[in-house]
This record gives structure tokens, C-alpha cells and sequence, in this order.
């Protein structure tokens, strides 16, 4: 939901920064690679060793510098696809290693519900930006769901971050709120891509 009705708040937002390194030659494409790779190092570095704290502050930096790339690319009016498959890829990189570190730190304590919750978190939004891709493949759309890529982080990083304060039971709340949500998501983006199929197949009969 974030995606769709905060995305053009933070485009105008950032258009002054964008412009600004667009004019000093810096490429989106390393923009992407470079907060894809600090967010990976803080959640790989921090997490399994529960400095819960620190790591949400690299991975943030990382996916904050993550989302500038855009304004980059619109900036030098030269956004491209292949920059396009690059950020998703990243994207779905950096989300893999933070739900992937938060597991392996709960594989490491024996806490099998938690790592369970933490890997049906990394599976079930890998499984929704899939269907997004396969159904745009197809012709299709389904840019739908109560959990798109931003809540998941929001809610993963919020419960992290808290846990390094001290909060107890946060980060298990925002796991298993995100496989709630992940999964209701999957369903909607299922549910969307078969009402248009259907409805393709009746225009086509």
C-alpha cells in the first residue's frame, strides 16, 4: 500500500537530491549496488549476533540510500531496464540476508518458532514479488496486497530496532503480524491475477 500511495511524496521529495548527483555523474546503478550492499553487511554482520540495534541503523542507511537510485535515474533522463531488473534483484537480495540473518540468530538459540516465523517471512515475500513479476510477464498487473516491500521492512526493521532497546516480544509480534499479512497479500495478488485472467479469457471468447 506504501508503494502505491507514498511513492509519489518520495519521488518529490528527493527530486532536489537526485538532480544533484545526477549532475555529478554518480550512476543509479551503483547507487543500488552500494545500499544493497550495506544493507546485507549490517544484517549479516549484527543480526545473528542479536546487536539488534546497530543493525537496523546500517540495514536503514542501506535501504534509504537504496531508494535514491530512482531519483538518480529520473534525474539523468536516462532510467533503463536493465537498471530496473538491478533494483529488484537487489531488492529481493537485501530482504533475503535481513529475514535470513534473523533466522540464522534464532537457529543459533534454539528458538524454533521464531526461526520458523523468520523464514516464512523471507518466503512468503519472496513468493509476492514473484507473482508481481510472473503477472506483469503475462501481460497482467498485481500491484496489490496490505503488505508490498516497504511494509515488510517497516514492520521487520520497527521490531528490530525496538528489540535493541529492550522492548520483550516485539520482534516475535512483528514477525508473525508479517507472515499474517505476507500471506493475506499473497492471496490478493492470486486472487487479482485470476479475476483478470478470467476476464481476458471472456474479451478473447
Amino acid at each position: 500500500m506504501l508503494n502505491i500511495h507514498g511513492r509519489d511524496a518520495v519521488s518529490k521529495a528527493l527530486v532536489p537530491l537526485g538532480t544533484r548527483l545526477a549532475r555529478a555523474g554518480v550512476s543509479p546503478d551503483a547507487i543500488t549496488v552500494v545500499g544493497t550492499i550495506i544493507a546485507v553487511a549490517g544484517a549479516i554482520v549484527f543480526f545473528p549476533r542479536g546487536w539488534w540495534l546497530a543493525g537496523t541503523l546500517v540495514i536503514t542507511a542501506g535501504v534509504l540510500l537504496d531508494i535514491v537510485d530512482g531519483a538518480v535515474a529520473r534525474a539523468s533522463g536516462n532510467p533503463t531496464k536493465f537498471g530496473a531488473v538491478l533494483d529488484s534483484t537487489c531488492d529481493r537480495i537485501a530482504d533475503a540476508a535481513i529475514f535470513g540473518a534473523v533466522a540464522w540468530y534464532y537457529a543459533l538459540h534454539g528458538q524454533k518458532w521464531m526461526l520458523l516465523a523468520a523464514m516464512l517471512c523471507l518466503v512468503l515475500g519472496s513468493l509476492t514479488s514473484y507473482i508481481r513479476a510472473r503477472a506483469e510477464a503475462a501481460g497482467l498487473h498485481a500491484t496489490v496486497g496490505i503488505a508490498e516491500r516497504a511494509e515488510r521492512l517497516i514492520i521487520g526493521l520497527v521490531g528490530t530496532g525496538f528489540t535493541g532497546f529492550g522492548v520483550p516480544f516485539i520482534l516475535a509480534i512483528a514477525l508473525w503480524l508479517l507472515v499474517a499479512a505476507s500471506t493475506i497479500t499473497v492471496w490478493q495478488r492470486i486472487a487479482t491475477v485470476y479475476r483478470q485472467g478470467r476476464a481476458l479469457s471472456r474479451a478473447q471468447a
